[in-house]
């Protein structure tokens, strides 16, 4: 089962990579779900996330207090910002951008309501 948790450790670890530069994909809830695979299946890489230099923090704030840092609300609020921009700009489908626009504003909701870290 080790290799089960190992593998989605992986898999989840890297969405949150590109969660980093993909608005829409988020960065912290895939943060949290590697850290509880790797502590399942490898201590050194549960090691490594949680003393990460950038994404240590953030799963700190998240299992001790439940907390997003005022920093990542803002960045996340601006990259969803451009996103949505960007999606008007280019003319997407206005359906598209009208779910797009629900999406990300219950997203920044929920974001929002979070304690800050």
């Amino acid at each position: 089962m080790k290799i089960v948790w190992r593998i989605l450790g992986f898999i989840t670890l890297a969405l949150a990579f590109l969660g980093v530069a993909l608005p829409l994909l988020p960065t912290v809830p895939f943060l949290l779900l590697s850290a509880f695979f790797f502590s399942k299946s490898s201590q050194r890489m549960h090691q490594w996330l949680i003393s990460h230099k950038l994404f240590g923090q953030m799963i700190e704030d998240w299992h001790e207090r439940r907390a997003i840092s005022r920093k990542a609300k803002y960045l996340a609020t601006l990259s969803m910002g451009l996103v949505l921009g960007l999606s008007i700009l280019l003319a997407l489908n206005p359906l598209v951008i009208t779910i797009q626009a629900l999406v990300l504003s219950l997203t920044l909701l929920f974001i929002w309501t979070r304690s800050d870290g």
